[in-house]
Protein backbone atom coordinates (compact mmCIF):
# COMPACT_ATOMS: atom_id res chain seq x y z
CA UNK A 1 0.00 0.00 0.00
CA UNK A 2 2.83 2.37 0.88
CA UNK A 3 4.45 1.79 -2.52
CA UNK A 4 1.16 2.57 -4.25
CA UNK A 5 0.85 5.89 -2.40
CA UNK A 6 4.44 6.86 -3.25
CA UNK A 7 3.89 5.91 -6.91
CA UNK A 8 0.68 7.98 -7.00
CA UNK A 9 2.47 11.03 -5.58
CA UNK A 10 5.23 10.72 -8.20
CA UNK A 11 2.68 10.39 -11.03
CA UNK A 12 0.69 13.41 -9.85
CA UNK A 13 3.89 15.50 -9.63
CA UNK A 14 5.02 14.37 -13.08
CA UNK A 15 1.67 15.32 -14.60
CA UNK A 16 1.48 18.65 -12.75
CA UNK A 17 5.02 19.75 -13.58
CA UNK A 18 5.12 18.12 -17.01
CA UNK A 19 2.56 20.54 -18.43
CA UNK A 20 3.96 22.71 -21.20
CA UNK A 21 3.50 26.40 -20.53
CA UNK A 22 2.49 28.44 -23.58
CA UNK A 23 1.81 31.88 -22.11
CA UNK A 24 2.07 33.66 -25.49
CA UNK A 25 -0.32 33.20 -28.43
CA UNK A 26 0.59 34.74 -31.79
CA UNK A 27 -1.75 35.97 -34.52
CA UNK A 28 -1.03 37.69 -37.83
CA UNK A 29 -2.80 40.20 -40.05
CA UNK A 30 -1.98 42.41 -43.03
CA UNK A 31 -2.85 46.07 -43.57
CA UNK A 32 -2.81 47.46 -47.11
CA UNK A 33 -1.12 50.87 -47.15
CA UNK A 34 -1.17 51.50 -50.93
CA UNK A 35 -1.33 49.49 -54.15
CA UNK A 36 2.21 48.22 -53.52
CA UNK A 37 2.85 48.76 -49.81
CA UNK A 38 1.61 46.52 -47.00
CA UNK A 39 2.20 46.22 -43.29
CA UNK A 40 2.69 42.75 -41.80
CA UNK A 41 1.33 42.74 -38.25
CA UNK A 42 2.25 40.09 -35.66
CA UNK A 43 0.31 40.33 -32.40
CA UNK A 44 1.36 38.53 -29.22
CA UNK A 45 -1.33 37.94 -26.61
CA UNK A 46 0.43 37.36 -23.29
CA UNK A 47 -1.05 35.55 -20.28
CA UNK A 48 -1.39 37.49 -17.03
CA UNK A 49 1.80 37.50 -14.96
CA UNK A 50 4.12 36.84 -17.92
CA UNK A 51 6.12 39.29 -20.00
CA UNK A 52 7.62 39.15 -23.48
CA UNK A 53 10.94 40.88 -24.06
CA UNK A 54 11.64 43.56 -26.65
CA UNK A 55 13.69 43.06 -29.82
CA UNK A 56 16.41 45.14 -28.20
CA UNK A 57 17.71 44.02 -24.81
CA UNK A 58 21.08 44.65 -23.13
CA UNK A 59 23.87 42.12 -23.51
CA UNK A 60 23.73 39.48 -20.80
CA UNK A 61 19.94 39.78 -20.61
CA UNK A 62 17.18 37.53 -21.91
CA UNK A 63 16.87 36.33 -25.48
CA UNK A 64 15.36 39.22 -27.49
CA UNK A 65 12.26 38.77 -29.64
CA UNK A 66 13.54 38.16 -33.18
CA UNK A 67 11.62 37.98 -36.46
CA UNK A 68 12.86 36.13 -39.53
CA UNK A 69 11.06 36.32 -42.89
CA UNK A 70 11.53 34.05 -45.90
CA UNK A 71 13.20 35.97 -48.68
CA UNK A 72 11.89 35.82 -52.23
CA UNK A 73 11.22 37.89 -55.31
CA UNK A 74 7.52 38.58 -54.57
CA UNK A 75 8.22 41.36 -52.06
CA UNK A 76 10.89 43.58 -50.55
CA UNK A 77 11.08 44.42 -46.86
CA UNK A 78 12.00 47.96 -45.91
CA UNK A 79 12.94 49.17 -42.48
CA UNK A 80 13.11 46.93 -39.47
CA UNK A 81 10.32 45.43 -37.43
CA UNK A 82 8.67 48.20 -35.40
CA UNK A 83 7.37 47.55 -31.90
CA UNK A 84 5.17 49.39 -29.43
CA UNK A 85 6.39 51.42 -26.46
CA UNK A 86 6.10 48.65 -23.84
CA UNK A 87 7.48 49.02 -20.31
CA UNK A 88 11.09 49.63 -19.32
CA UNK A 89 11.78 48.39 -15.79
CA UNK A 90 14.57 47.21 -13.54
CA UNK A 91 14.18 43.47 -14.13
CA UNK A 92 14.44 41.34 -10.95
CA UNK A 93 15.63 38.21 -12.72
CA UNK A 94 18.36 39.75 -14.92
CA UNK A 95 19.17 42.68 -12.62
CA UNK A 96 19.17 45.27 -15.43
CA UNK A 97 16.84 47.73 -17.15
CA UNK A 98 14.88 45.84 -19.80
CA UNK A 99 11.96 46.68 -22.07
CA UNK A 100 9.13 44.15 -22.07
CA UNK A 101 5.45 43.77 -22.93
CA UNK A 102 2.63 42.41 -20.80
CA UNK A 103 -0.87 41.32 -21.93
CA UNK A 104 -0.30 42.32 -25.60
CA UNK A 105 2.46 43.33 -28.01
CA UNK A 106 2.14 44.41 -31.65
CA UNK A 107 5.04 44.22 -34.11
CA UNK A 108 4.90 45.66 -37.66
CA UNK A 109 7.04 45.10 -40.76
CA UNK A 110 6.53 47.16 -43.96
CA UNK A 111 6.89 45.49 -47.35
CA UNK A 112 6.58 46.52 -51.00
CA UNK A 113 5.10 43.91 -53.33
CA UNK A 114 6.75 43.22 -56.68
CA UNK A 115 3.64 42.39 -58.72
CA UNK A 116 -0.07 41.91 -58.29
CA UNK A 117 -0.44 38.17 -57.58
CA UNK A 118 -1.71 36.93 -54.24
CA UNK A 119 0.92 35.22 -52.09
CA UNK A 120 1.91 34.40 -48.55
CA UNK A 121 4.84 35.72 -46.54
CA UNK A 122 6.21 33.04 -44.24
CA UNK A 123 8.51 33.50 -41.32
CA UNK A 124 8.96 32.81 -37.65
CA UNK A 125 9.44 34.60 -34.37
CA UNK A 126 11.84 33.52 -31.63
CA UNK A 127 11.06 34.86 -28.17
CA UNK A 128 11.51 34.36 -24.45
CA UNK A 129 8.99 34.97 -21.68
CA UNK A 130 9.40 35.28 -17.93
CA UNK A 131 7.25 35.85 -14.91
CA UNK A 132 8.46 37.31 -11.59
CA UNK A 133 10.23 34.11 -10.55
CA UNK A 134 11.26 32.14 -13.64
CA UNK A 135 11.76 32.12 -17.40
CA UNK A 136 10.81 29.64 -20.07
CA UNK A 137 13.34 28.54 -22.68
CA UNK A 138 13.36 30.46 -25.99
CA UNK A 139 10.53 29.38 -28.29
CA UNK A 140 10.06 29.60 -32.07
CA UNK A 141 6.62 30.02 -33.65
CA UNK A 142 5.89 29.98 -37.38
CA UNK A 143 4.08 33.00 -38.80
CA UNK A 144 2.18 33.40 -42.08
CA UNK A 145 0.80 36.56 -43.67
CA UNK A 146 -1.70 36.50 -46.58
CA UNK A 147 -1.13 39.24 -49.17
CA UNK A 148 -4.31 39.70 -51.25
Amino acid sequence: MKKLIILSVFLINAIAFGQIHKPVKWSTSVKKISDTDYELIATATIDTGWHLYSQRVPEGGPIPTTFTFEEGNTYTRFGGVAEEKGHTVQDKIFNMKIKYFDTKAVFKQRIKVNGSAKFKVAGFVEFMVCNDTSCLPPTEVELEFDIN
